[in-house]
């Protein structure tokens, strides 16, 4: 089963070292996210209200964000209406024992799979597994993944760090419908996962689901896909469970208009996606018994923060991991989550709470590129900023906070200034010593990886400063 998890205890810093050593995975996401961008690039242009239909996206998000309350009950109110089961998740544990619980009720051995971010974030598949059940992802990354027994390293795209060769090679090692002979041609690969995933469908009695909007108007739930996988596992199967982050609910059916308008040009660089599907509680034509989990799992901590909170307005379109120059040289794996890139940056250290996850939100350079490419404006330089300073506050005194605070006396008035300035000149020859031999690249403390990194110009005899002043020492 693939390995799924919010956060890892490691540091990014320490991930992204290693991750850097993979050229491999480097050339890889080159040349996906340049693909993806130039294609985004193409469709956004033809759109003339292109900025106004994201700053519509924006308010609407926000607006429900402000009330999200009452649009849960209403879309709670409405699936129940059409014969749908809700039920509420305030952690991951709650939501996996929940899907659990019905799987066992239907005496399945195996459920298939689409949409699975949110479920990854819950550890849905591990949960599964150790009743059991086999989860079967049917998105085609997704089961590269799986095969590959790895976390997704892209929201979008999740097994963008392989190349088609590796993928040969995973099906050629895990898939008894793979051929003798088998090449690295996309097309050939699709048909063979197409085989294997055939079975799957026609044979399960059960399939779990994300869903990229909830609309609290009609109790609707609703899915975008490019692979036809989604319908497969949305119509077929007796038993559907959706597990739904609550961030996910729109209050209105006509604002699909502007989200399915933002969403498949951000993510895919499509003009519209080949498969969006809508269903609302039970019906003649697909599965007979539809549940619907809303989650928590950190969402309402994130809200009470004023402005943390504007991370829960992500449609999850990946665009920012696409322009990101961080994400495409470290790839997704070093950010330790299933939300990995700028807006996991955001997303993940507020869904575990303060003190978890704090090296993520220095996983940028503020270049602000995200902000720019976001469908709904995040403004997601200004949310790191902000959980930087939380994660400082988080550790308390530090030797780097008490160096900053002795420094900030010091600049705080002209003669404590001029005081140091001196004492530097007294000593200046003693620190171009140390200088020079090289010593103080390797002093240790907090200043170890600033000066390892930087060059250390010589002191000169007398500051600007002093020299200006006429000060004989």
């Amino acid at each position: 089963m693939a390995k799924t998890y919010l956060g890892t205890p490691r540091s990014f810093a320490e991930a992204a070292h290693d991750a850097l050593k993979d050229t491999q995975m480097r050339a890889n996401l080159a040349r996906a996210t340049g693909t993806i961008r130039a294609k985004r690039l193409s469709v956004v242009a033809e759109v003339s209200d292109w900025e106004e239909l994201r700053q519509t996206g924006h308010d609407i998000k926000m607006s429900t964000l402000a009330h999200l309350d009452e649009h849960l009950v209403r879309f709670e109110s409405e699936f129940v209406k059409a014969g749908g089961t809700v039920h509420w998740a305030k952690t991951a544990k709650e939501a996996t024992d929940i899907v659990v619980k019905i799987a066992q009720v239907h005496g399945v051995s195996e459920v298939v799979k689409v949409k699975s971010l949110t479920t990854d974030e819950i550890g849905l598949n591990e949960a599964l597994s150790s009743v059991g059940i086999v989860a079967q992802e049917t998105d085609l990354a997704e089961l590269i993944v799986q095969l590959a027994d790895e976390h997704p390293s892209h929201i979008l795209v999740p097994a963008i760090h392989k190349n088609r060769t590796q993928i040969r090679n995973l099906f050629v090692a895990n898939l008894p419908e793979a051929p003798v002979g088998l090449s690295d041609e996309p097309r050939e690969l699709a048909m063979v996962a197409r085989a294997h995933l055939r079975k799957k469908f026609l044979s399960a009695t059960m399939a779990v689901s994300g869903a990229n909007f909830a609309v609290a108007e009609t109790g609707t739930l609703v899915v975008v896909e490019s692979e036809g996988n989604g319908r497969m596992c949305l119509t077929l199967p007796d038993v559907l469970v959706s597990v739904v982050g609550i961030e996910k609910i729109v209050p209105l059916w006509r604002d699909l208009e502007v989200f399915l308008q933002l969403l498949p040009r951000s993510s895919t660089g499509e003009r519209m996606n080949p498969y969006t599907s809508f269903w609302t509680g039970d019906a003649d034509d697909g599965p007979s018994e539809r549940h619907v989990i809303l989650l928590d799992n950190g969402r309402v901590q994130t809200l009470r923060d004023e402005v943390g909170r504007e991370a829960l307005a992500c449609i999850r379109c990946s665009a920012c991991m696409n322009v990101c120059p961080v994400y495409e040289r470290t790839g997704g794996h070093a950010y330790g989550s299933v939300y990995p890139g700028p807006i996991g940056a955001i997303i993940t250290p507020q869904l575990l709470g303060p003190g978890q996850a704090d090296s993520l939100p220095f996983a940028s350079t503020l270049c602000g590129a995200c902000l720019d490419v976001c469908p709904v404006k995040i403004d997601i330089p200004n949310i790191l900023v902000h959980l930087r300073a939380r994660a400082v506050e988080t550790k308390g005194i530090t030797s780097e906070l008490l160096l900053m605070r002795v420094m900030a006396r010091i600049l705080r008035d002209g003669n404590s200034l001029q005081h140091a300035q001196r004492l530097l000149s007294w000593n200046y020859a003693l620190i171009n010593a140390l200088s020079r031999l090289g010593f103080l690249k390797h002093l240790p403390g907090p200043s170890k990886g600033w000066l390892a990194s930087r060059d250390i110009p010589l002191l000169p005899r007398k500051s600007a400063r002093l020299a200006r002043k006429g000060d004989s020492r």
